[in-house]
């Protein structure tokens, strides 16, 4: 007993010492020194030391996280969002080859997203939202084929969405809302088996609902369908009730046209329906006011015929970090 317990003992030292005396990778130190040497002084000062893992007695650099790998340290979380950094993407982040998550948003980020992101392959979580990006979306998003969260919003991107996103299998969260995106949203999107949350509102694009669900078995996990702010157009085809774990859509303030068809009231967990503010037309079915789930249905601003109701209170929706946790 006494020398199993003993082995334990040394195992355990072991694990301790491979911890606390493994070398980070000169890659990662190289890279994160270049970084800090171009980021402003709210980040550096607590930035000690040139190891971003830890030195001795000094710690690892704040919103860095490192683990181990053989015999080396790699860093696998960067983290620093709301210190106001001003100036381009760091490049040198791409050179951190390990890295599952990457948060800089809430900064002053000017410029495009390197091509070189697509070397991130081990990316799961990445989050630009609320910087002052610009250019296109570099379709070499669509090589982190890991990628469960890509959080694009409020930022000042132009051109279309790349059709390389529905490339990304492990897919659930996407926030493109608040840029200048132009163009149809790609279809293939559909195709993502996992995407449960598509924010796309507040931009200028154009094309129609029966488009983006065109293929067969899109969306089967989509849950949450933001769409609110373009110029989208045309009705809303009855083929919308095959997308059966909607519970939130979010039409206003675009140009939709027509009735409201029977089927979406048969969306088994449908909660909110937003209408307001395009050109729809007729009455809406009574089955929609019998739904068992449907909390808010907001109606005003369309040609709906004397007496339609909406559902609900019609308030302001706001957006808070909480929507945004992961």
């Amino acid at each position: 007993m006494a020398s199993r317990c003993e082995l334990l003992v040394i195992c355990v030292l072991s694990l301790f010492f491979a911890l606390t005396h493994s070398k980070t990778l000169k890659r990662d130190v190289k890279a994160l020194n270049e970084i800090k040497a171009s980021l402003g002084w709210r980040v550096v000062y607590s930035w000690v030391g040139d190891d971003p893992c830890g030195d001795g007695d000094l710690p690892p650099w704040s919103g860095v996280t490192c683990s181990t790998q053989g015999d080396y340290r790699v860093v696998t979380e960067l983290e620093v969002y709301a210190v106001s950094i001003v100036g381009p993407f760091p490049i040198a982040v791409t050179n951190l080859l390990d890295l599952t998550r990457l948060d800089l948003h809430n900064n002053k980020l000017t410029g495009p997203i390197p091509p070189q992101i697509g070397r991130l392959k081990r990316l799961k979580v990445l989050n630009l939202r609320w910087n002052k990006l610009q250019d296109v979306i570099p379709p070499e998003i669509g090589e982190l084929k890991r990628l469960t969260h890509l959080y694009l919003s409020f930022n000042s991107f132009k051109g279309e969405i790349p059709k390389e996103l529905a490339a990304l299998p492990e897919l659930r969260y996407l926030y493109l809302q608040e840029n200048r995106l132009i163009g149809r949203i790609p279809a293939e999107l559909g195709t993502l088996q996992n995407l449960r949350h598509l924010d796309a509102g507040n931009n200028h694009l154009v094309g129609t609902i029966r488009e983006l669900i065109r293929f067969d078995g899109s969306f089967p996990s989509l849950r949450n369908l933001y769409l609110n702010n373009n110029y989208l157009s045309g009705g809303i085809p009855a083929q919308l009730s095959n997308l059966t774990s909607l519970e939130i859509v979010y039409l206003s303030y675009n140009k939709f046209i027509g009735n409201i068809p029977f089927a979406i009231a048969h969306i088994p967990k449908l909660t909110f329906l937003y209408l307001d503010h395009n050109q729809f037309t007729g009455r809406i079915p009574d089955a929609f006011y019998k739904h068992p789930f449907l909390k808010e249905m907001y109606i005003e601003g369309n040609m709906f015929k004397q007496g339609v109701n909406p559902i609900g209170t019609h308030k302001v929706l706001e957006v808070s970090d909480a929507d945004f946790a992961v």
